[in-house]
């Protein structure tokens, strides 16, 4: 059960992996065409609508109630088929009204999303900008209900795929944009609802293929579609507060001109790791741990949590190091060209450093979240996820004047710890399912300490290779010296104090081959 648990999260990882890849060419391409000005902060702000919204109502809420009542229908041989067809139509109508209603009030959302743009350019290029892309949140969170039933059913690579998608709709307009002469705001803008229509064409297909065909039709206000909604209700509430969360660290952000890119592109980094490991996981363990306490299987729900968050937090709290202690390197080598500059480089450096701090919490998350959703209890973590906000909003303003964009940044690490910790103290009430075995907590401070050995030996060899990493033609072969370096010394190093076998990751990716 754990093995099909990790080939599932490899598998997720890997697509995700993927799409984080083409995800950075896109970045890449996005700091040389548009560096850190007007119109990328007016892209980004615009570009973050959508997708706030979309975490609102889909993939942060709604998608955490389904997919346990999904996934129980399907244990259980009900009509799994009827019920998300029925979910299907509730959310295609509301997100009709709702798209509607947002590109009317597109001023307010971009002044509520960064006052700091008023009265300047930046302002009116976040309304066209927003006008233009807000019917994403449609499309892509009707892909996220479906991507939930192909999660559920075992079609992993289908899901897996949807971002790849989108990255390359964006690196290909780009170049188009590049070769035709088009003004490249414009064009991004307009790729962005286009990238929805491609990504729920493709899911729409691939659910059909595994039996599952979604029609629009008027919803129908069934005893299961109260039960989602009653389920759903404190979650979209809880996803409404770590939106909250945004909105203040992007109007800390948008009193700076740049900042907003700046925090854009340090964030596009430590969601790789992320998205590898904590994504994977927290979509994988969900529909897992649901039929587990549908089954009574408490022991097989513990081994899925332990061994998952072994595994998560053995690639996640290295990846962690990492951007801390390299985080120049990685910012320069990556984005300093064309139009972004080396100031560029370097505040965005400090924003990926106090990132990388938060990043063990972030994962911890998509673990600890699941325990509470299998058991259909929303209400917990919408409370906590309060208080969180309470910390995040408190840290982000009261130190703003103290260290400028940089609150935003570091208020949201501290404040994704202090949820970690209420989710971790909540779930010392429920079963032997959520509490960590004696392997997780023997082989967890290994972890650390291979960790930290790797940092050190990252920032020697930065040192070291300092001269080669600002040589335009060796930098590339430089970073990948500098990486190479930590991924020896952390495994080496893992491997012989015991922190985990490498013959467990080998066969991970082999169960993913297979």
């Amino acid at each position: 059960m754990t093995k099909s648990l990790i080939r599932n999260v490899v598998t997720l990882g890997g697509w995700t992996l993927l799409s984080r890849g083409a995800g950075f060419a896109r970045d890449i391409l996005m700091a040389n065409y548009l560096g850190a000005g007007a119109v990328s902060d007016a892209f980004f702000v615009a570009q973050s609508l959508p997708n706030m919204f979309r975490r609102f109502f889909a993939e942060g809420a709604f998608n955490q109630a389904f997919v346990p009542m999904f996934a129980k229908k399907v244990e259980a041989g009900e009509d799994a088929q009827g019920f998300a067809q029925e979910a299907f139509n509730g959310m295609a109508w509301l997100l009709v009204v709702f798209t509607i209603l947002g590109t009317v009030a597109m001023p307010s959302l971009v002044w509520a999303m960064a006052s700091g743009f008023a009265g300047d350019e930046r302002f009116d290029l976040a309304v066209i900008y927003g006008r233009i892309g807000f019917s994403y949140i449609l499309f892509i969170s009707l892909v996220a209900l479906v991507s939930g039933v192909l999660v559920t059913k075992g079609r992993f690579t289908e899901a897996g795929f949807v971002p790849v998608l989108m990255n390359l709709a964006f690196i290909a307009a780009m170049w188009l944009a590049d070769w035709q002469g088009w003004n490249m705001g414009m064009t991004l803008a307009w790729t962005l609802p286009l990238t929805g229509v491609m990504q729920f064409g493709f899911v729409w297909f691939s659910a059909r293929a595994a039996g599952h065909t979604f029609t629009l039709g008027w919803p129908r206000w069934s005893a299961d579609l109260k039960r989602l909604a009653i389920i759903a209700g404190p979650a979209i509430l809880a996803g409404g507060v770590v939106q909250i969360n945004l909105l203040v660290g992007r109007q800390v952000a948008s009193h700076t001109e740049g900042a907003v890119t700046w925090l854009s592109f340090a964030d596009r980094l430590y969601q790789l790791p992320l998205g590898v490991v904590g994504i994977a996981i927290g979509t994988a363990l969900l529909p897992d741990l649901s039929r587990r306490l549908r089954a009574g299987d408490a022991e097989g729900g513990r081994a899925s949590l332990n061994r998952g968050a072994e595994f998560a937090l053995a690639l996640t709290i290295p990846a962690a190091v990492a951007l801390v202690v390299i985080a120049l390197p990685l910012v320069q080598v990556l984005f300093q060209r064309g139009a972004f500059g080396s100031d560029d480089a370097a505040n965005t450096a400090l924003a990926l450093a106090a990132y990388g701090l938060g990043l063990p919490a972030f994962v911890l998350h998509k673990v600890f979240q699941p325990l509470y959703y299998a058991r259909e209890d929303t209400r917990s973590p919408f409370r906590y996820a309060l208080w969180s906000m309470v910390v995040n909003l408190a840290f982000a303003v009261g130190m703003m004047p103290v260290i400028g964009f940089m609150a935003a940044a570091l208020a949201t690490t501290v404040s994704g710890w202090v949820m970690v910790w209420q989710l971790w103290r909540g779930s010392r009430t429920m079963g032997p399912e959520a509490h960590f075995d004696a392997r997780f907590r023997a082989r967890i401070w290994r972890i650390v300490a291979a960790a930290l050995v790797m940092g050190f030996v990252l920032w020697a060899a930065a040192l070291l290779l300092g001269p080669a990493l600002d040589a335009a033609r060796w930098r590339w072969l430089a970073l990948g010296a500098l990486v190479a370096s930590g991924i020896i010394s952390y495994f080496g190093f893992g491997t012989l104090i015991g922190a985990f076998r490498l013959t467990e990751f080998k066969s991970a990716l082999r169960r993913k081959r297979a």
